[in-house]
């Protein structure tokens, strides 16, 4: 266990870049699969799609009185997945993390 989670951990850190860093980790993680990896790439992948859909929704108001709440919940989100990767711990993240494991269960 202990082996697997030193191989994954890479990956598992660059997932919480938003946009960029899942895919990267996708590929990383292509072949050899890892179940460390593969846990926080999906935790990853939906702040992604969150950061997107509540982008796109937040984007027709143009007030920063909407748009700064939706930052700093996205920013604690990735702060938080990267610090539980670092430790090598699985902790989903609070309020979605179980959402994101049931619904991107194929990765």
């Amino acid at each position: 266990m202990e082996s697997n989670i030193k191989e994954g951990k890479t990956a598992a850190i660059i997932s919480y870049i938003l946009i960029f860093g899942p895919l990267i980790a996708i590929s990383m993680n292509s072949e050899n699969k890892n179940t460390f990896a593969s846990f926080h790439i999906r935790q990853g992948l939906g702040i992604t799609l969150t950061f997107i859909t509540l982008g796109l929704t937040i984007s027709h108001f143009d007030s920063v009185m909407i748009a700064a709440p939706m930052w700093v919940f996205i920013s604690v989100l990735s702060v938080y997945g990267i610090f539980t990767a670092a430790r090598g711990e699985t902790n989903p993240l609070p309020l979605l993390g179980r959402f994101f494991q049931k619904w991107l269960k194929f990765l």
